[in-house]
């Protein structure tokens, strides 16, 4: 877009209006970005409800009313974007972070659960896991020495580097001396969970990403945060709330039909609002901060050299237990687990509302291709034994409420070659930008993917029309620094 391009929309008005589809994390922080810069914003949400695919219910359980998270969702000390979000959204008290990070490792593999943990001093990196790493009990002598060696070899790697893009994680882990063992019970305990993968179906670029930002950047990096409230609470209630008072207009429910060019210029932006009927909205700028096949259907054309790529960016899974017990059977608010089909477990109790003296914990089960179709039947069968091998306490406690949630299209996969596949947020389209975690952020699918996506997506877009875009940068979005879950 030209600056005579420019001065030609905001006579007719067209520049000074935005439409942000989508509000999920990715579209929220578009819309607030934009909002604040002075341009009148409108936010497109086909759900009743903001929050993308963070989000929570109600459930009319047997053990009473719960307000239900879909999945279980962290993040870290350095997601410094979605630490801003939730600064920004009045919700950074919610969701604390450990003072240290501290992760119970339990291992069932040998018959009777062994503890190890995974934790932090205040020595700098990489000191502040040597003690850490010595006392591992998961892991032999050999097999610590030669994690220490992986991690030196992975300080030195840039993950934005496409040749990392093009290999898996898996191959440079065996090439750099690691275990069968050493990769099940340190590199995939995390690397699951972050990149919704394996190690042999990751990125190794993607990899070397999390684990040299989460663990090799600074001490504190890799502490863990989440949400002491249900994820409604922030992204939907309070981003709602900030929006408003940002002046933007917030469409639930209506799901946009195309996106046009204008014959006086700018967009035209068909949204349909079901009973309503159909409203079109005029802008200078629109954000598509949907998944990518939705994005595929509305980019208008020529806006990507090559939008089918879109399509070639695939899916990943999540399954997500719920079981509520009529006692309390762990003693600590999460756990990850070796040597059992289970990976991490949450207590959710006091988030839900169960009241009643139970408990109610939350199984996160990434890369869950083989179980996220399984009937409920099924799964209970399978995980209510798992979680007697890890948890003795819950060997005779009644079972109050099982289920499940699946997000079969939970994250894009972050399979070798996907880097080249992820778009960048400014199209050759004047005025049309992409956010998505998908996006190429250089961040796997996570929630602070997400934010700094739609940071990016307002900051060209207010580039483009001669606007500041604020006097508080997200964190990290000027440049690649500080990049992780």
């Amino acid at each position: 877009m030209t600056a005579d391009d420019v001065r030609s929309g905001e006579r007719s008005g067209a520049a000074r209006r935005a439409v942000v589809l989508g509000g999920g994390l990715a579209g929220t922080t578009a819309a607030l970005r934009l909002a604040e810069a002075g341009v009148e914003t409108t936010l497109v949400e086909s759900r009743p409800r903001l929050g993308g695919l963070a989000f929570s219910f109600r459930r009319d359980s047997a053990a009473g009313p719960l307000t239900v998270d879909n999945g279980q969702h962290v993040y870290l000390r350095c997601c410094t974007a979605y630490g801003w979000f939730l600064d920004r959204v009045g919700a950074a008290g919610l969701a604390p972070l450990q003072d240290r990070l501290d992760v119970p490792v339990l291992d069932v593999g040998g018959g009777r659960p062994r503890l190890g943990r995974l934790r932090r001093t205040a020595l700098p990196v990489p000191l502040h896991l040597a003690a850490s790493l010595a006392t591992y009990p998961h892991l032999s002598l050999a097999e610590r020495g030669a994690v220490a060696r992986a991690a030196l070899a992975l300080k030195g790697l840039d993950p934005a580097d496409p040749a990392l893009d093009a290999i898996d994680f898996g191959t440079w882990l065996h090439r750099h001396g690691q275990s069968a063992r050493t990769v099940e019970a340190l590199w995939d305990l995390v690397g699951t969970a972050t990149l919704n993968a394996r190690a042999p179906q990751a990125s190794m670029g993607l990899a070397a990403m999390v684990f040299k930002t989460g663990l090799l950047s600074e001490p504190g990096a890799a502490d863990i945060g989440f949400p002491h409230v249900p994820l409604g609470d922030i992204h939907d209630v309070l981003a709602r709330t900030a929006l408003e008072k940002a002046g933007v207009r917030v469409l639930l429910r209506t799901r946009a039909r195309a996106v046009e060019a204008a014959e006086e210029g700018g967009w035209r932006v068909t949204a349909d609002q079901g009973g309503s009927g159909a409203e079109e909205l005029a802008a200078g700028t629109v954000v598509l901060a949907v998944p990518q096949r939705e994005a595929h259907r509305l980019l208008p054309a020529g806006a990507l050299a090559d939008p089918g790529r879109l399509l070639d960016i695939g899916t990943a899974p999540i399954l997500n237990v719920h079981v509520v017990y009529d006692r309390k059977v762990l003693r600590r608010p999460f756990f990850a687990a070796l040597g059992t089909p289970v990976q991490w477990v949450f207590d959710r109790t006091a988030a839900s509302g169960l009241t009643g003296g139970g408990q109610y914990l939350a199984l996160s089960q990434s890369v869950a291709h083989d179980e996220i179709d399984l009937p409920v039947a099924a799964l209970r069968e399978r995980y209510l034994p798992q979680l007697e091998r890890l948890l003795p306490a819950a060997r005779g406690a009644g079972v109050r409420d099982f289920f499940v949630t699946r997000e079969r299209t939970a994250t894009f996969d972050p399979a070798p070659g996907v880097g080249r596949l992820r778009p960048a947020a400014r199209t050759s389209a004047p005025g049309v930008y992409l956010a998505g975690a998908w996006t190429a952020t250089g961040w796997p699918a996570t929630m602070e993917s997400a934010v700094r996506s739609g940071a990016t997506a307002a900051r060209e877009a207010l580039v483009a029309l001669g606007r500041p875009y604020g006097s508080e940068p997200v964190p990290g979005i000027e440049g690649r620094a500080h990049e992780h879950h």
